[in-house]
Order: structure tokens, then C-alpha cells, then sequence
């Protein structure tokens, strides 16, 4: 039987988020998993010369058949598949980036298992929102997927990924260093411990899982929390090194055991690199402009492809450039001379460049000192689950009609808001200067919230009033 992309996708009902197409388990079945493939192939072949295409999973129980679907529509277009089975998504990228061809990472990142994805990375590097475009309007035919092809695995991006970061530094880096890895389902547990122990450190592994635990970097459960701090006080821990499921956004813990915030990790890895300018979501804190230690800094929306596209115009200007978000992926977009070497650029989120360089700084004084000595901001998110996205647009658009009447609704009746920023959601700045940010996922049904304020009980605090009371609007 033969297909036609667009119908297929279109009857499928997968959409594209902030990063990658995202749908239920079931949404993904075979053919949908095809249409994506041949609509991202073929939509760029008349730019890139290659024969073949690199695919590589993470931990979900859905993943394996969902790569053998991908795998069966690139031999019916006459291309070789290359299969790296579970590596973070960052590591897939990088090697697919140096053998100049594309890739496919099956991953849900962070949302829960019942749902799963696709990221499309082109041979230089992720695809675009025009991309995305180009993907969902295809018409190409193809033939049903009947029966799904045996792959075998290759360790050329494991091993590509880990030497990235273990030749950047000496061997001696990380000695005395009592480092726990919490590896949950993360797509590089096996991968984490052998980088940091070259590196000189003593690791202890902490709860591995056999079931997928949907990790969101952006939104640490306070069971996650309490674990964390158990643990630096259990094995004395120097540092505590995690990532979401596909091991591109990172979490990591002080020697107290405080899990730091994505964007201030972010922060102190630029900082550490002496990176000259910065894209970053609007979501992320302002204590990146009010720090000063970066000669220009560019707000945008949220999701990678809107830092990466910066990137461009950024490095017409600056010899250094990066990106990071609020969860902490860290992306290089430029070549950058680290400890007299060169690391290539990687513009797609990455967990283990701003864990290494933040334990680099760390040489000089301790961890919570670094995030001490920088402007005192505080953030906080979390986001209401199975909120349908049409509800929390009906929402935003109300706050935007009549901010005042808005606030009061979520129990802010006693301040004004003295600026509004429509980037991406509906971002206030109060009249005592926090800030309240409203945002539906893009991966999810979701609403989420983003604070920012002079003290963390009172980041938390907004968050924590604000969807008490959208919550009821439900």
C-alpha cells in the first residue's frame, strides 16, 4: 500500500513542540514513524550530499520499535542506517555533526513514558522551525511498513561523545572528587561514570532504574530534592550529576546537596568559557544581564531551535557565542578555546559541558560560593499537568486583555504590573519588581509557571499561589 506523508502525520495528530515532534505511545505507530522519516529526508536532500543516516534511542519501552520504523523508511530510500542505540541525544548529534550526515534521536526527553518523539538533526546540526515546516507539508509517497528491520548496535557516538570531554581536560581534574551520579532511566548512565573517573573522580552510582522516570530538569520534584541532599550527606558527596531522559538537559547538585537552577549553571559554564555573547529564552533569569560578565546577551523563545537560530547573527559580531535554557541544556555555538584547546561548536543542548566546567571553576573555591557571589535573583517553575493547551491560551489571552483584573484573579490584587513581555507566553514584571511567567508546553498539556523574585521561599511562593488558584480554572 502506498502513503502519502502528509496524510499520515496529519491523521496521526503528532505535533511538533519547543523541541522535536512529541504525541502519545500509540500515536507513533510504524507508518507514522516513516511519514516523519521520509518527509525529513526528502526535504533535505537538495541541500546536503549523504548516504547515510545515524538513529539512536533512549531508555522507554516504546523507543526499540519506533528506531526499526525509522530504520525500515531509510532503506526504502536507499540509505544506509547507522545504529547507536542509547546515547544522549547530544552525543548522537555531535558524531552525526562530524561524519556530516543527519540523525534521528527517538526521545520524549522529559514527559512521561506513556508518550515518546522524534528530534531530526541535519548534518549541521538541529532543524529549524521552517524545518519543521517543510517536514509536516511534505508529500512524499512510500511504501507501508509490513515488517521492521533487526539493528545492530555501533559505539561510535559513545565513544565519539566521551573523548569530546575527557581530551579537553587533564586527567587530574576531578581528583579527590566524590561524585554521585544519579542514573535513573538516563539514556548516558552507562556512559557518566567511566567520563568522570578518567577524569580522576570517585563515583558512586545512585538509583539506577529498570522503569522510565520521567526527570523534568526545570521542574526537581521535592522528593528529588530530599534525595539529593540524603545523599551528599550519606557519602559525602562533592558534587551530584543527573540528566532528564535523554540526557541533554542536566541536574546538578552542590556539595550541600541543592540541586542549582538550569540557567545559573548555565551562567557560570558561559563564564568559565569566557563566552562574549548569549541567546537565551525569555524565561531564564535576569541575573544574566544584571552579573555583567557577558558583552551582549539576546532574549528569545523558548525552545533550542529559537537559540540556535540567534546564534547566526550573534557570530557575525562576537568569537564566541553559546546559548543555555532555564533546564540547564547548555549549547555551543561556536568553536571555543577551553584549557588551550579546541572544542567544536555543538548547537544543541548538552548536560555534560556546563557539569565539567562548573567543577573546573570549582578548583578555585566551592560550588555554592560561585552561585553566592552573583546578584541575588531567585526562580522558581512548575506547571499544572493535563491542562489542555486551549484552556491555558484562553487564560493568557484574558491576562493580556486586562493585567489588573488578571492578577487579582491569582490573588496579586495589591500590585500593578509596570511590563508586560509577550515572547513567548505572557511574561509580568510586578511593581515590586518579581516577575510571574505563564506558558503552555510545547511537548505536553501543560501550563506552566516561571518566577522570579528577591528571595527563593518567595519564587516559590508565586508559583505555588499562582497555580493553586489557574489550577481551579481547570
Amino acid at each position: 500500500m502506498v502513503l502519502v506523508t502528509k496524510e499520515v502525520i496529519k491523521e496521526s495528530g503528532i505535533q511538533f513542540g519547543t523541541s522535536g515532534a512529541r504525541g502519545l505511545v500509540e500515536q507513533f505507530t510504524a507508518n507514522a514513524c516513516a511519514a516523519f522519516t521520509h518527509a525529513f529526508i526528502t526535504s533535505i536532500q537538495s541541500q546536503f550530499e549523504f548516504q547515510q543516516v545515524a538513529i539512536a534511542i533512549d531508555n522507554r519501552p516504546s523507543s526499540p520499535a519506533m528506531a526499526q520504523a525509522c530504520a525500515k523508511a531509510i532503506e526504502q530510500l536507499g540509505l544506509e542506517v547507522i545504529y547507536y542505540g542509547v546515547v544522549p541525544t547530544p552525543a548522537l548529534a555531535y558524531v552525526s555533526m562530524q561524519e556530516n550526515i543527519p540523525c534521528i534521536m527517538v526521545t520524549g526527553s522529559h514527559i512521561p513514558f506513556d508518550r515518546n518523539g522524534l528530534k531530526f538533526y541535519r548534518p549541521d546540526g538541529e532543524i529549524s522551525k521552517a524545518d519543521e515546516q517543510a517536514i509536516l507539508n511534505a508529500t512524499t509517497e512510500f511504501e507501508a511498513i509490513t515488517d521492521l528491520p533487526v539493528l545492530t548496535v555501533s559505539d561510535e557516538a559513545a565513544s565519539q561523545y566521551s573523548e569530546r570531554y575527557t581530551s579537553l581536560f587533564d586527567s587530574q581534574l576531578l581528583t579527590g572528587k566524590r561524585i554521585g551520579i544519579y542514573e535513573h532511566s538516563s539514556a548516558g548512565r552507562d556512559l557518566y561514570a567511566p567520563m568522570f573517573q578518567a577524569l580522576g573522580a570517585e563515583v558512586i552510582a545512585l538509583e539506577r532504574s529498570d522503569e522510565f522516570v520521567p526527570i523534568d530538569t526545570e521542574a526537581v520534584s521535592d522528593a528529588d530534592k530530599q534525595k539529593a541532599k540524603n545523599w551528599s550527606t550519606e557519602y559525602k558527596l562533592d558534587f551530584i550529576f543527573s540528566t532528564d531522559g535523554d540526557g541533554d538537559r542536566p541536574l546538578v547538585a552542590d556539595e550541600n546537596g541543592d540541586w542549582l537552577r538550569g540557567d545559573i549553571l548555565g551562567l557560570l559554564c558561559a563564564d568559565a568559557m569566557n563566552i562574549e555573547a548569549l541567546a537565551i529564552p525569555v524565561s531564564c533569569n535576569t541575573v544574566i544581564e544584571s552579573c555583567e560578565r557577558f558583552n551582549h546577551v539576546t532574549r528569545t523563545k523558548i525552545g533550542s531551535p529559537y537559540v540556535i537560530a540567534e546564534f547566526y547573527t550573534l557570530s557575525k559580531q562576537y568569537n564566541s557565542v553559546a546559548g543555555f535554557e532555564a533546564n540547564g541544556g547548555f549549547l555551543l555555538g561556536s568553536d571555543t578555546i577551553v584549557n588551550n584547546k579546541t572544542i567544536k561548536a555543538l548547537p544543541t543542548r548538552d548536560a555534560v559541558l556546563p557539569a565539567l566546567m562548573l567543577l573546573a571553576a570549582a578548583k578555585e573555591k566551592p560550588i555554592y560560593e560561585l552561585v553566592n557571589a552573583l546578584p541575588q535573583r531567585f526562580t522558581h517553575s512548575d506547571r499544572i499537568q493535563n491542562f489542555a493547551t486551549e484552556k491555558s491560551m484562553a487564560i493568557i489571552s484574558e491576562a493580556k486583555e486586562n493585567s489588573v483584573i488578571f492578577l487579582s484573579k491569582i490573588g496579586f490584587e495589591n500590585l500593578d504590573v509596570i511590563d508586560i513581555d509577550t515572547t513567548d507566553g505572557l511574561r509580568m514584571t510586578l511593581s515590586n519588581n518579581d516577575i510571574i511567567h505563564l506558558r503552555p508546553s510545547g511537548n505536553a498539556p501543560e501550563l506552566r509557571c516561571y518566577t522570579e523574585s528577591n528571595t527563593n521561599e518567595s519564587s516559590q511562593s508565586l508559583v505555588n499561589k499562582s497555580l493553586a488558584l489557574l489550577g481551579l480554572l481547570k
